[in-house]
């Protein structure tokens, strides 16, 4: 017997896929939280807490609270995943539904994952891939965002698609040298766990350079989009530079301050944010037909298919 999913839940889709990116990004903010007060190994193990119980005790203090309750937005997060899964299954989207499937799938992966961190006493890479793999789930909810609601455009010209490419790349290499950059700082997560061995100013400057790469590609990038008179792309990657250019300066700040906690999770917010846009970018370049037009497509297509046979 199949389960009947209300029609009106449909029209939730747009707010619950807002909701999925903004949580998602939420996490990123309230797991640097976790390791900027030192409560990485708040719950000393994963699944559970301790080797008693899902729940911290007493005994772990305010840090296994801090640690536990990030644990538990988890839950918020396939909460909010679910139901935007079953908005997409009413509204009979078969993109939206595809791609809301994807980040539920990936939120027990990111668990996982984050579990492997904690099981590994916060080893600096596996936190590494903890971080970017937020970052993938970021772009996934992004994707869902522009097949809903972006405006109708033709594909961009090949050399704006390249130099989207290269800013894609080139902002993967960012964020994951950033992850380089924590991993030889200070903010371990836990004061006994270890560091990566790397020199922290030698990272920063690699990082400080990747950044420049990314800055200069998207500037590129915008001066074909006004040349091309392409009004969307020119809008997104406008937003892209102006998120770089407050991240690049969050990050000197914060290099010159020596890593204040606040400027800190600022500079994570802003990773999350960038990842969204450097998304958003590279979906600019491609060809989007309205809803309306999808829609009208694939019912010709089925009328053509019930003729055929």
């Amino acid at each position: 017997m199949g389960v009947t999913i209300p029609s009106g839940l449909a029209k939730w889709l747009w707010p619950l896929a807002v909701g999925n990116i903004l949580a998602n990004i939420g996490i990123v903010v309230t797991g640097a939280a976790v390791r900027l007060t030192g409560s990485g190994l708040g719950c000393p193990t994963w699944p559970q807490c301790t080797e008693e119980s899902y729940r911290p005790h007493g005994e772990l203090g305010w840090h296994g609270a801090i640690e536990f309750g990030n644990r538990l937005l988890t839950f918020v997060l396939a909460a909010v995943a679910i139901a935007c899964f079953l908005a997409a299954l009413a509204s009979r989207d078969r993109i939206a539904i595809r791609l809301s499937f994807l980040i539920g799938l990936y939120i027990p992966i990111q668990a996982v994952i984050g579990g492997i961190t904690v099981l590994t006493d916060l080893n600096p890479w596996v936190v590494s891939l903890h971080f970017l793999s937020s970052m993938v789930i970021i772009m996934f909810c992004l994707a869902l965002l522009d097949h809903l609601r972006s405006p109708t455009r033709a594909e961009a010209p090949a050399a704006s698609r390249l130099v989207a490419m290269v800013v894609f790349v080139s902002g993967w290499a960012v964020l994951y040298l950033g992850t380089v950059v924590t991993g030889a700082g200070p903010h371990a997560g836990d004061e006994d766990a270890r560091r990566n061995g790397l020199d922290p100013e030698v990272a920063s400057l690699l990082h400080a350079g990747s950044v420049a790469v990314l800055v200069v590609a998207t500037v590129v990038l915008l001066v074909l989009a006004v040349r091309a008179g392409d009004r969307w792309l020119t809008v997104v990657t406008s937003a892209l530079l102006a998120l770089e250019l407050a991240q690049g300066a969050v990050g000197w700040v914060q290099y010159l301050n020596e890593l204040p906690v606040l400027l800190v999770a600022v500079h994570m917010l802003g990773a999350g944010l960038i990842a969204a846009g450097m998304a958003r970018v590279l979906f600019a370049v491609r060809a989007h037909e309205s809803h309306a037009q999808h829609t009208g497509r694939l019912l010709a297509w089925a009328a053509g298919l019930s003729r055929r046979t």
